[in-house]
């Protein structure tokens, strides 16, 4: 958890949390709620940032955002980064 606080403090960061609304309602770490069915109609709104973290409750959906991102040309010179095991277990 150390490393992604680091990493969010980068300029130009932006933590990107790919849960439904009402989880980011209930419990969140900051930054732009896109849940996962949205992430390619709403993908534009990411482009001003670099890199982007993208987060969920256990790692599965941030996984595939991020890949589905990087299969996008306006996003493969960017830097993303999923946050491995999500927020229950960098919690835990």
């Amino acid at each position: 958890m150390a490393e992604f606080h680091r990493l969010r403090q980068q300029p130009g960061a932006v933590v990107v949390d790919v849960r439904d609304e009402w989880e980011f309602d209930e419990f969140n770490l900051g930054g732009t709620n896109i849940p996962l069915p949205d992430i390619r109609t709403r993908r534009h709104e990411l482009l001003p940032y670099n890199p982007l973290l993208v987060i969920c409750t256990n790692g599965v959906r941030s996984r595939v955002a991020a890949k589905d991102l990087l299969r996008q040309p306006e996003f493969r010179e960017k830097t993303l980064y999923h946050l491995a095991g999500g927020i229950v277990e960098s919690e835990g």
